[in-house]
């Protein structure tokens, strides 16, 4: 796809999501951070359901540093994969407090050094809370999304970042990202996607397909 179709799109999907933002919910950096471990392979909405218990308890950094993966593990199962999040987590609260002061860093070169944190978690950080556009998290929405658009021909998540870089100016990326994940969530959903109701199904190569 060209970059001028490319934007006429994004401008039409800006109108319908005006505004979007992570749909996870944190009150601080680490928790943010901690929420988007939790999402890999769960919903935001079932995350959020765990943290609203879970940040309540376990609020700061310190915090989950000082927590065993046995206590952990139970309040967290029902997001999946939960012993690997519990390491992730708990490990990326020492590195924090051992390695960054007890901040959660700024710059993807040392977020990603960070135990369960890659680039999309570190865009996701670096974009939320520290408004820092260094690339796009792709998620499943993105991936599903941005291919169905005809914006990206492939499916690796490295190169669908890639292309959709090259399509759109810097100071909109995590705002795209935010704005493809609603539309994938309300309309162009995985299995039944509402092409009648979408409002680039004139401008999409896949609309009707479904």
């Amino acid at each position: 796809m060209d970059r001028k179709m490319a934007i006429k799109m994004f401008r039409v999907l800006e109108k319908r999501y005006k505004g979007a933002v992570t749909s996870l919910e944190y009150g601080n950096a680490f928790q943010l951070l901690a929420a988007t471990i939790l999402s890999a392979q769960c919903t935001d909405e079932r995350v959020n359901k765990v943290t609203a218990t879970l940040f309540r308890k376990y609020g700061t950094v310190k915090d989950f540093a000082g927590l065993k993966a046995r206590e952990l593990e139970p309040e967290i199962r029902s997001t999946g994969f939960y012993r690997n999040k519990a390491k992730n987590i708990i490990s990326s609260a020492k590195m924090i407090l051992e390695s960054f002061g007890g901040k959660v860093p700024g710059n993807m070169e040392q977020l990603v050094t960070l135990p369960g944190v890659a680039r999309k978690t570190a865009n996701i950080i670096l974009y939320n809370i520290f408004d820092k556009n260094e690339g796009i998290a792709v998620d499943t929405h993105v991936k599903r999304v941005s291919g169905r658009l005809g914006l990206t021909k492939y499916g690796d998540p490295v190169r669908i970042e890639r292309d959709l870089m090259e399509l759109f100016d810097r100071d909109k990326w995590g705002y795209l990202s935010n704005i493809l994940i609603q539309h994938g969530r309300r309309t162009c959903k995985a299995r039944k996607p509402d092409c009648p109701g979408c409002p680039v199904a004139g401008l999409c190569p896949s609309a009707g397909k479904f």
